[in-house]
């Protein structure tokens, strides 16, 4: 029998999900097994869900080449373009899938990342000839997501039972292009922005000013990024209510907070703290927090935005060139489509 690689046909309300969603929740897992989880850009591809990470900050898609098994969380309505068709308050969505990652082409990756980002996101008022300078931003590598299980609950409604849909058990994902060559001697960077923070509690104080995070489980080995109805904060993490139809598991727990704000390319802010889990009841996580992760928050008054952009940029700009050549390509040019 042929391996069944289509996705589903979605229904008009997750297809509005999928095609408006300026955010969501990418889930990825460590070669240990801890899920770590970032806010992402999701795109709608032909059979799949697509996100996509910079070339010069990777770990995502390293990740996933690694371990292929990830997930998608559609679940904040504020979150959502403006030019949705639909005024009623959409589903959350819960996507688990397979990755396949493209970096073997850099050069369509940043033309496709230009073209689809400026349609959904515009240019936030930047100048072309500034952003066309941009290409350690721009430069991408494309993930994309073939779903295997699909979980929404309609109307946003986190207390009500969800729905489900499955793919065929003998659903498949295309195979990730060739992983590049290992980094040698000073090319050991990974983007991920240096040590992890000595303290996670300062990073909880600004957590909590974003709204209910979103919390990332395993389950079966597959990530499983959730958002939280409900949490309070203890001595040493939170205690945390998950939607209807989610059963805690014990074990590595990654909690996304983030938000953006108009322009998400130059406005958001995002703390990512990791822990350990253990159930509370049918319903309740408890969350012992271990640490924080560096983040890459660009928030504030549009000086500071500015500032902040740029301070983020200049040393993602010296990695240019080695991931390129790591792929044994050049760097990708930032060209303007239409």
């Amino acid at each position: 029998m042929t391996a069944t690689t289509l996705a589903p046909a979605w229904s008009d309300e997750l297809t509005e999900v999928f095609t408006s969603s300026l955010v969501c929740e990418y889930a990825t897992l460590t070669r240990q097994g801890r899920p770590v989880t970032w806010p992402v850009t999701p795109y709608l591809g032909g059979r799949t869900l697509d996100v996509s990470t910079g070339l010069t900050y990777p770990l995502k898609a390293e990740r996933a080449r690694a371990n292929p098994r990830v997930a998608l969380s559609y679940s904040d309505p504020a979150w959502y373009a403006s030019g949705s068709a639909s005024e009623a308050r959409p589903p959350v969505v819960l996507v688990e899938g397979l990755a396949t990652v493209r970096d073997a082409d850099l050069q369509a990756n940043t033309d496709r990342y230009v073209r689809e980002s400026l349609a959904k996101t515009g240019t936030s008022g930047t100048p072309w000839f500034l952003a066309r300078t941009w290409a350690w931003y721009y430069a991408r590598i494309w993930v994309e997501v073939t779903p295997v299980r699909v979980t929404w609950w309609p109307d946003g409604d986190l207390d009500a039972e969800p729905q489900v849909w499955t793919a065929p058990a003998d659903v498949t994902a295309p195979a990730s292009d060739p992983a590049p060559a290992p980094r040698t001697g000073a090319a050991t960077h990974t983007g991920s922005g240096g040590p992890a923070p000595a303290d996670w509690r300062p990073f909880a104080d600004r957590a909590e000013q974003l709204g209910a995070p979103v919390v990332t489980m395993t389950r079966s080995g597959v990530p499983l990024p959730v958002r939280a109805r409900k949490l309070r904060r203890t001595e040493d993490g939170y205690v945390l209510a998950l939607p209807r139809g989610v059963a805690p598991t014990a074990g590595p727990v990654c909690l996304t907070f983030h938000r953006v704000g108009p322009g998400p390319h130059f406005s958001q802010e995002n703390v990512v703290l990791l822990g350990e889990g253990r159930p509370d009841g049918d319903d309740e996580l408890t969350v012992v927090v271990s640490r924080a992760v560096n983040d890459w928050s660009v928030w504030g008054s549009q000086l500071a935005r500015v500032r902040d952009w740029f301070s983020h940029g200049a040393p993602l700009k010296a990695h240019l060139a080695d991931e390129a050549a790591r792929r044994g390509q050049p760097v990708p040019t930032v060209r303007r489509m239409h």
